[in-house]
């Protein structure tokens, strides 16, 4: 089983940029492809990006390609997302999560990840 913890959310002006991490406190998270998730109050988890186990690989969003780039470090258990221009639309809470399954490929799609951090809250005032 894997335990993470995402940080970085915070407030921020539009324009502005944040970096959000995701790391494991239990288990590892290197032999997974990993995704980010965002949550609006009401709608459902949506998809914003993922990353292969290597970081070779990664997906996105169409709305959100060049704003945001994913990336990670096996050697620290760690994933980012680096999110620049950022608008008030982008208000939500973000969430990581490992796709189902060791070695997978990533995903677009909310139904193939199972271990999830508690999300971080990005506020982006206008």
């Amino acid at each position: 089983q894997v335990q993470l913890v995402e940080s970085g959310g915070g407030l921020v002006q539009a324009g502005g940029s944040l970096r959000l991490s995701c790391a494991a406190s239990r288990g590892t998270l290197s032999r997974y492809a990993m995704g980010w998730l965002l949550q609006v109050p009401g709608k459902e988890r949506e998809f914003v990006a993922a990353i292969s186990w290597t970081g070779g690989t990664t997906y996105y969003a169409d709305s959100l390609k060049g704003r945001f780039t994913i990336s990670r470090d096996n050697a620290k258990e760690t994933v980012w997302l680096q999110m620049n221009s950022l608008k008030p639309e982008d208000t939500a809470v973000y969430y990581c999560a490992t796709v189902k399954g060791a070695y997978m490929s990533p995903s677009y799609y909310v139904q193939d990840y199972d271990y999830w951090g508690q999300g971080t809250q990005v506020t982006v005032s206008s």
